[in-house]
């Protein structure tokens, strides 16, 4: 993709940075070749933004073209308006009290280059404000009362205003910003397109291994799909791609929510989008959704503190307990006892009002039916973890232990199986899902929908191999794609 500069007048641009083309604010508004550009990141370091000016117009038309502007006609505005400052410092306020907490006078200005300070003390600060105000060169200016520190300013930066003793380090991190942490295969394909995968390099129980992370990004690449692995820390960076892969642990009151509810917002392709990722990391939600459309599940109840007498009589015991927001087993208990149960319900109720509360099933395995696009794709067995009655047993020091998988084609697994997950998995959208079904007999029991399945490379490729990867990689071009040809049109 395009990577574009715009100034006011190129001859005074004092940086030299690789792959990077500086344009004239005028020639970028009116001269064709920008205009019919069909892909740019387009960062706008015009001098002034306000309304009807040419770095306003920059901006603007970067948006009606397709192009990816930085900062955004919403993060001018946004920069304007006092309520968004005073919003924001409450958000902001720990990381502003601990990184300031060093200056004796009751005034400070940041400059925040990309993300970043030359004072590393301020990095965390520099990259929380440009995260929250997506503009390559920011001025932050707090005032401290009564030993509290409050931001009372955010404004752009110039290019002509940075210091000549700051060229040095802004010509650094803007050239390592511009290069970004690119997928680590070879590109054989000139890319037409870019997508981030957002993981988290310290996650525990991660939905995609390394080698997975690896093919998806092969795959992509073949695509002509450029790929960057982003974490939590690049929530500014997302307008900048044409879609959004999360293989992180999703939750809604998480930074994974908000990613992808930005994406989604700007335009991307997002696989988990928030929808789903409301949907399905709601255990009551799943609950009264697959009740009422008449999906087969084992006998559920909604608890509450008022319906605690409801709970033996209609589900048994032993029972199974689940916190609404429950993943990877955690949070996830068998009951085997009257005592047992109001002991734990106690605790999740501490949590939650609502409690989703299942009967006992026992099984040997699950099967675990993965949905791309509202069609059936892989199938899995997952055995139970050795002595225990879930396919992951959660050990004390956080790690899990896992029964076997067993990857088979999707025409072996019982067409019972396929059919309900499919029919479950229809109900909370058309991304990529993996639903988790219990066999009871010749009976089929859906136990959860899972937003955010697991890809594990040696696991659930077994059967598909590379196609699994390049079957997903697929559907992010041809959505990407539909949304280009639909702004052209």
């Amino acid at each position: 993709m395009t990577i574009l500069i715009v100034v006011n007048d190129p001859k005074k641009w004092p940086f030299d940075i690789p792959d990077v083309e500086v344009v004239e604010a005028r020639s970028y508004l009116t001269k064709p070749e920008y205009s019919e550009l069909r892909t740019a990141k387009v960062f706008n370091l015009c001098k002034s933004y306000r309304y009807q000016t040419i770095g306003y117009y920059v901006s603007l038309l970067a948006e009606a073209r397709g192009h990816k502007p930085q900062p955004s006609v919403a993060t001018i505005q946004g920069m304007k308006s006092r309520d968004m400052i005073r919003l924001v410092s409450n958000e902001l306020d720990k990381l502003m009290q601990t990184s300031l907490n060093r200056i004796s006078s009751d005034k400070f200005t940041l400059s925040v280059y990309f993300g970043r300070n030359l004072a590393k003390r301020y990095d965390r600060l520099s990259l929380h404000l440009y995260n929250l105000f997506q503009s390559p060169l920011l001025r932050a200016q707090f005032v401290k009362n009564n030993d509290h520190w409050s931001l009372r300013n955010v404004s752009t930066i110039a290019a002509n205003e940075i210091p000549k003793s700051h060229a040095d380090f802004v010509t650094r991190v803007a050239a390592e910003h511009f290069a970004g942490r690119r997928s680590r295969v070879r590109r054989k394909t000139p890319a037409r397109y870019d997508l981030a995968i957002l993981h988290d390099p310290q996650e525990a129980e991660p939905p995609s291994n390394e080698k997975a992370l690896e093919k998806f990004a092969k795959a992509a690449e073949q695509l002509a799909i450029r790929t960057e692995f982003v974490t939590k820390d690049d929530f500014a960076r997302i307008p900048e791609f044409d879609a959004l892969f999360i293989r992180e642990t999703t939750y809604v009151n998480h930074h994974t929510y908000q990613f992808s509810q930005r994406a989604a917002n700007e335009g991307l392709v997002v696989i988990d989008d928030p929808l789903s990722i409301l949907r399905c990391t709601n255990k009551v939600y799943l609950a009264e959704l697959l009740s009422r459309c008449k999906i087969p599940t084992p006998k559920t109840l909604v608890v509450h503190r008022g319906n605690l007498d409801k709970l033996i009589p209609t589900l048994g015991l032993p029972a199974v307990l689940k916190k609404p927001d429950s993943a990877f087993s955690q949070g996830v208990t068998k009951v085997e006892d009257e005592q047992a149960l109001l002991e734990q319900l106690d605790r999740m109720f501490d949590e939650s009002d609502l409690v989703v509360a299942q009967e006992y099933l026992p099984t040997t395995f699950d099967w675990r039916i993965g949905i791309l696009d509202q069609r059936p794709f892989y199938a899995c067995k997952y055995h139970m973890a050795r002595n225990h009655w879930q396919i992951i047993r959660q050990e004390d020091n956080g790690s899990g232990r896992y029964g076997k998988v067993e990857a088979l084609p999707v025409e072996l697994a019982p067409r019972k199986a396929v059919s309900v997950a499919l029919k479950a998995a229809n109900l909370i959208g058309n991304g990529l899902y993996g639903v988790d079904v219990k066999q009871s007999g010749d009976h089929f029991y859906v136990i959860e929908v899972n937003d955010n399945p697991t890809i594990d490379a040696g696991q659930e490729d077994k059967i598909l191999r590379d196609d699994i990867y390049r079957r997903i990689m697929e559907l992010f071009l041809a959505r990407i794609e539909a949304i280009k040809q639909g702004a052209r049109n």
